[in-house]
């Protein structure tokens, strides 16, 4: 059995806070460049110059890429085998995320009530935390901030198992171009396919903290992924919403068995800062 002292944990978790806010993963990095390069509009290229010095600018100077730095949504993966110690794991993601919204000068977002009581909590606290029990004797944590202008912009659909695979394409295409550009564009755009109504937006938002481009292993579900980036992609709405080739840079699915009368299936978008970092401890 490993032990794992909370401290631990807070100290990962405010680091990972910064890294997120202030350092874009290179594999967006490199995949915003290779968009630019099939950019066809002016305008648009000029838009992808323009992301990219921001991402140099905010990695440089430790400045936060957008000032909306989302909610603090965690994908933990606990080893049976690890056992933590001094304190819950819950509290100790919540105080890292509280020291690190504070360190960074990283603007807070959350609400004490959704309805009767939209004052700010002042910490960004609570973090929306999923946890799945794996083998193993270590604990990785990924944190994906999720600003508010793309959140607002998923979708969820109970198809008919009889909608098929056109009902699907459909849904996901039409999700994207209801968005236009208020997901500040090129997005990357996370797909749940299956279980049931709260698993599918669950894989949806689990989607986005894939490496970027990195296709489905399952041959069938990454040839989707191609079909529905190139139709996404034949949109026109491009980068920001003002014209282009380029409106996404990856559609990333994941998927699960579902009932025999059902078809679920969300989107959850990201905006071309598609933040993601992660740690093992």
């Amino acid at each position: 059995m490993k032990e794992v002292h909370v401290n631990k944990i807070i100290d990962a978790v405010e680091e990972l806070c910064l890294t997120a806010a202030y350092d874009l993963g290179k594999d967006v990095e490199d995949c915003i460049i290779a968009s630019k390069e099939k950019e066809e509009s002016e305008f648009g290229k000029y838009i992808f110059d323009q992301i990219l010095e921001n991402i140099r600018y905010s990695r440089e100077e430790r400045v936060a890429l957008c000032q909306d730095t989302g909610a603090a949504v965690f994908f933990i993966e606990l080893g049976q085998d690890v056992h933590i110690v001094g304190g819950s794991l819950n509290d100790a993601i919540n105080e890292g995320v509280r020291r690190g919204y504070d360190k960074g000068y990283l603007r807070k977002s959350m609400v004490i009530d959704p309805v009767f009581n939209r004052k700010n909590t002042g910490d960004n606290t609570p973090a929306i935390i999923h946890v799945d029990v794996v083998p193993g004797d270590k604990l990785k944590i990924m944190l994906l901030p999720k600003g508010g202008g793309s959140e607002n912009m998923g979708k969820l659909a109970m198809l008919k198992p009889s909608d098929g695979l056109a009902g699907v394409k459909k849904f996901v295409v039409d999700a994207v171009k209801t968005a236009g550009g208020n997901p500040c564009p090129p997005v990357v755009v996370g797909v749940g396919i299956g279980g049931t109504m709260e698993k599918t937006t669950l894989l949806a938002k689990k989607a986005l903290g894939r490496k970027l481009g990195e296709a489905n292993p399952n041959p069938q579900y990454a040839q989707l992924e191609k079909e529905l980036l190139e139709e996404i992609n034949n949109t026109g709405i491009g980068p920001q919403g003002l014209g282009g080739r380029i409106t996404a840079l990856a559609v990333h699915i994941e998927y699960f068995p579902a009932h025999i009368t059902a078809l679920p299936v969300a989107v959850n978008l990201n905006c071309h800062a598609s933040r993601h970092a992660e740690v093992v401890l």
